[in-house]
């Protein structure tokens, strides 16, 4: 018997410089809307306050286990180059800002000469400042040329909404230079009348990198004129662009500076990220450009109380008698209901859609109960809405209509959101980086600022909030991708080809894994070799090979049956695990029942229906090894890193009680099995290991399962991952190895680059497994410490005492870590065809519990 644990992705030195010491109270630097400023911050209750009321009666105030107190800093002021127009410093000083942090003038410096620059800097710290007045003032100049065109800058941002925040933020500081700067978004939801006035007369353009990637880069003749005059590339978010979607973006970057190179510019790259580990390291791998950091934050900080809320155990008992907590939706749904009642402004952000929708249709009712008149202002906000409905929200959250808003990561990032007063994070968002945007989001005019996060019943939260120095005293993760990733490097040499033939000189851009890849290429038919140049073959678009967020496949069409009404999309690795038939389908706070879903066509029929429960998919795994990279001894034991190739298939779904989870019942489905070739970490075991661990063969399964389990769901505190971008089967003998083996492996063609850091860390994370288990309260196992809500197998069999004292003999014989660096992978998988997509189901994190395995 194996027991499998899925992702969802089967589917983030300062120069000398005259500083002034300053208080917090000085308007931040990213405060660019004089007509949407804050209440006055004198009548807010403080943060110690608003949480003292949170917890009043003795149930709540035993839901916080720590409360962290982050004091007020004093900013620390600098002048701008003297090489910045002196009409755009009139105009920054307009709108309220009269000096920059000295982190912003430092950056500037960099831009103006020449260096690719990261700004590294905390949320609310004047990022966007630091990068526009080098842009604007360059755009300034450039406006002066006869063409008036003479300069251009391009500006990425991750989401639809940051761009057009940020495209609102540039018009409004750049109104006093008059026509001279001309910025516009174009992105999926640009009218296509004003496409070509775009192309032709914009010279700052806010787009994103999917729109860069199959719409930009495959017409550059038409932008011809922009990119020949293009001198700056904002990479806002930056921390964003890792694992996959990181690889993907690192690939169409060089792509776009290979165009650049054609048409005779040579763009410096501005790269704004949280704080993170090593960003010039991390920009370096995005860019292909050697990168300089600017780290140092010199911005003020209002005070920040921090809570590290569990939700209270229930009378309900789950699986196997487990213990049951109330769930971290429920909870935050009521804090969130708190919070309005107090009139104080909060954001509750969620890991899912789906739970994004649920928190405000229960913050609702809730609200109608106390004054019907706050109903309207509490509101969902996740992507797969329509183009209107965004723009809609968006537009009541800046204008202070919405008083509560229960959102995905959709609004993690740098949409100014002023005068928040809390932020509730349901569920630990998978990095410590993540952790601190989202908190970031409240406090930002420079007022006092609640932080609450809720835990989920699941190893890593529990683990969490009962240890916060693994939070408060950790730096943040390292970023990481792998853009020699070979499923990501294929398609993109193809794009590539497709825009301008390949030529030999251009294969140190793309990366030394061209030499294996290109003859793929050619083999499969995609490129064809002419003299000194690889052409592209095909009368399809290039750029349709793969979907750069891994989504695998177009997006399958959520309709309503009755009226063929378009609710939204869902991605197409996700499908078969959230709109199979029979799925309860969330949208605007209304639930759909699906009636059908069509995979030839990409459509899922539903119709609105209100069930009185939620549904998870449930699925099997199978895992064979293809080619081990490097093996290391672990006593007896051995630790293992290679190439795997995972067979999962979505067998039923479960429906669970609103609120308290409980199953009532299971459904089986026909859906077609998907495989995925991937990089997994592995480690075995011997009998003479088994023998000191008091391992018997009754409980070797048990004991395996459970370890597994509980790595899964502590890894994201090792590698810049969510666990649902992780999987794992678990096998008393594998076939492969001939021994007792644990898989953990990346859940995208190609791997990741999660289980490469995962063996380069394994001693660490193995040991966390290990005390996560172990200071467990419960008898035989809980959601906390090794049960998991997307078992393939039910959560049986699982022996909580039997994984501590396997893990602690496996540990014994670990080598010590040299570096928790990964090192650079040199051997990969061969053989597969180029451009294939072997999706094994990219699904939203907390929406798919897996299902049973046969033998």
């Amino acid at each position: 018997m194996a027991f499998n644990h899925l992702p969802a992705g089967v589917h983030d030195a300062l120069a000398p410089l005259s500083v002034t010491p300053v208080t917090h109270s000085v308007p931040m630097a990213k405060n660019l809307r004089s007509d949407r400023s804050p209440a006055n911050p004198a009548s807010r209750p403080s943060p110690g306050v608003v949480l003292d009321r949170l917890a009043s009666g003795p149930s709540r105030a035993a839901r916080i286990t720590h409360t962290e107190h982050l004091p007020p800093r004093a900013g620390r002021h600098a002048v701008w180059p003297d090489r910045i127009r002196s009409e755009v410093i009139a105009a920054v000083r307009a709108a309220g800002i009269e000096h920059p942090w000295a982190h912003q003038a430092l950056a500037a410096e960099h831009a103006l000469d020449g260096d690719s620059v990261v700004v590294a800097t905390g949320t609310a710290s004047g990022k966007s400042l630091a990068y526009l007045v080098p842009v604007l003032s360059t755009l300034l100049d450039g406006s002066e040329a006869p063409n008036g065109r003479g300069a251009t800058a391009l500006y990425l941002s991750p989401t639809k909404a940051l761009a057009a925040d940020q495209c609102r933020s540039v018009k409004e500081l750049s109104q006093p230079l008059g026509n001279a700067v001309r910025p516009a978004v174009y992105d999926g939801d640009t009218p296509v009348e004003q496409r070509e006035w775009i192309r032709q007369y914009a010279n700052y353009v806010l787009t994103n990198p999917d729109m860069l990637h199959r719409g930009i880069l495959p017409s550059h003749p038409r932008w011809s004129s922009f990119l020949k005059s293009l001198r700056y590339v904002v990479v806002d978010e930056c921390h964003t662009y890792r694992g996959v979607f990181g690889s993907h973006v690192a690939q169409v970057l060089r792509r776009l500076r290979r165009l650049c190179a054609r048409y005779g510019a040579s763009p410096v790259f501005l790269l704004a990220s949280a704080t993170a580990a090593e960003p010039s390291v991390a920009a370096r791998r995005l860019t292909g450009l050697p990168v300089v950091e600017v780290a140092d934050d010199a911005s003020p900080r209002g005070e920040v109380v921090f809570a590290l809320w569990e939700p209270p155990l229930t009378e309900l008992h789950g699986e196997k008698g487990a213990p049951v907590r109330r769930t971290a939706t429920a909870e935050t749904a009521d804090l969130l209901t708190d919070l309005t009642v107090q009139g104080v402004r909060s954001v509750a952000f969620v890991r899912s859609r789906r739970g994004a929708e649920l928190i405000s249709v229960i913050a609702q009712e809730r609200l109608a109960e106390v004054d019907r008149s706050l109903v309207r202002r509490v509101a969902a906000y996740r992507g797969g809405y329509l183009p209107e409905e965004r723009r809609a929200l968006e537009r009541a959250l800046h204008s202070g209509d919405l008083l509560g808003l229960a959102a995905t990561t959709a609004l993690e990032l740098g949409v100014d959101v002023s005068g928040l007063d809390a932020v509730v994070i349901a569920g630990y968002p998978g990095t410590r980086a993540s952790l601190w945007q989202q908190a970031g989001r409240a406090g930002r005019s420079g007022q006092g600022a609640l932080a609450v996060l809720v835990a989920r019943d699941d190893p890593l939260d529990t683990f969490l909030v009962h240890h916060p120095e693994a939070l408060f005293d950790q730096p943040v993760e390292s970023t990481v991708l792998d853009p020699d990733n070979p499923y990501v490097l294929a398609p993109h040499l193809c794009a590539a080809a497709a825009e301008l033939p390949l030529t030999e000189q251009d294969l140190d851009l793309f990366g030394p894994a061209c030499a294996d890849v290109l003859p793929q290429l050619e083999a499969a038919k995609l490129l064809r070799r002419r003299t000194r140049a690889w052409h592209w073959t095909r009368r399809e678009r290039a750029a349709d090979l793969t979907d750069i967020r891994g989504a695998g496949g177009s997006p399958v069409q959520v309709v309503e049956e009755g009226t063929g009404r378009l609710l939204g999309t869902v991605d197409a690795g996700a499908a078969h695990s959230t709109v199979h038939e029979g799925a309860v389908h969330l949208h605007q706070g209304r639930t759909y029942l699906v009636r059908r879903l069509d995979l030839e066509d990409s459509v899922a029929l539903v119709e609105q229906a209100d069930p009185p429960y939620s549904t998870v998919a449930r699925d099997t795994t199978s895992i064979s090894v293809l080619e081990t990279d490097t093996e290391i001894p672990w006593g007896a034991g051995r630790l293992c890193y290679g190439s795997v190739e995972v067979t999962n298939q979505v067998v039923s779904f479960l429906r669970r009680r609103l609120i308290t989870g409980e199953v009532l019942g299971e459904t089986k489905l026909d859906l077609p099995p998907r495989t995925l070739r991937t990089r997994a970490v592995w480690w075995t075991v011997t009998d003479d290991q088994l023998d000191e661990a008091r391992i018997n063969p009754e409980i070797l399964g048990g004991a395996l399962h459970a370890a597994e389990h509980a790595s899964i769901g502590l890894l994201p505190l090792f590698a810049t991952c969510d666990r649902w971008d992780i999987g794992g089967v678990s096998v008393p003998l594998h076939p492969d190895t001939l021994l007792p083996t644990v898989f953990v492996y990346d859940g995208h063609p190609g791997g990741a680059g999660f289980a490469e850091r995962a063996f380069h860390t394994a001693r660490t994370w193995l040991a966390a497994t290990r005390e996560a288990i172990a200071s467990c309260e419960c008898e035989a196992g809980c959601p906390s410490c090794i049960q998991s809500p997307k078992c393939g197998n039910g959560n049986d069999p699982l022996h909580k005492r039997g994984a501590v004292r396997l893990l602690t003999v496996l540990l014994r014989g670990a080598p010590e870590e040299k570096s928790a660096e990964p090192a650079v992978r040199t051997v990969r998988e061969t053989g597969a065809e180029a451009g294939t997509e072997a999706e094994a189901g990219a699904q939203e994190p907390g929406a798919a519990p897996r299902g049973p395995l046969s033998t």
